[in-house]
């Protein structure tokens, strides 16, 4: 009895809610193999390496150097203007991702919250005026920073996570923001 009456509230305020028509022409994107893509918070969900291309914002020579390991293939997902890049290792695992947001401010930086926690990284402030975090671990590092309404993230199979800023460095600097 005592759990009905907790929850006589909250069913009541729940009654005066209604669904909410969205329009649009989003496509699905495809499910994913990541218990870590979950479209938490209502944030756009995690990209998908799609087409074999070149990334627009980085080449494979410089994630070459860059990350210390020789590029055998770049996939780019289906988003646009700004798809994320996928960069692969001869053994066909992925080495190095790269994403760029471009929306609302809000989700920029929920986007880079999500990638690097507050309460579990580094700070970041690098190129000057991006904001955001960074952090290791065994599967390698991330680093996330926003600015205004623009989010780019690496993630990279190395621990160091020097080579994800060097990465997300040159992307903006590419993006020309």
């Amino acid at each position: 009895m005592r759990r009905l009456v907790l929850l006589a509230p909250a069913v009541a305020l729940l009654a005066g809610c209604g669904a909410t028509i969205v329009t649009g022409t989003a496509a699905p994107s495809p499910p994913s193999a990541s218990a870590n893509s979950s479209n938490a918070g209502g944030l756009p969900p995690d990209p998908q390496p799609g087409a074999t291309a070149d990334c627009p914002y980085l080449g494979s020579e410089f994630v070459a150097e860059s990350n210390g390991q020789h590029v055998s293939k770049v996939r780019v997902s289906a988003d646009q203007p700004h798809p994320a890049c996928f960069f692969y290792r001869p053994d066909g695992k992925i080495q190095l991702t790269v994403r760029v947001y471009v929306g609302d401010a809000q989700t920029a930086t929920a986007l880079v919250n999500k990638a690097a926690p507050l309460d579990s990284s580094n700070p970041a402030s690098d190129p000057s005026g991006w904001k955001g975090g960074y952090l290791s671990s065994d599967d390698g590092a991330v680093y996330a920073v926003s600015k205004g309404s623009t989010a780019v993230i690496a993630a990279t199979n190395q621990k160091q996570s020097v080579k994800a800023r060097t990465v997300v460095k040159k992307a903006i600097a590419a993006l020309k923001l």
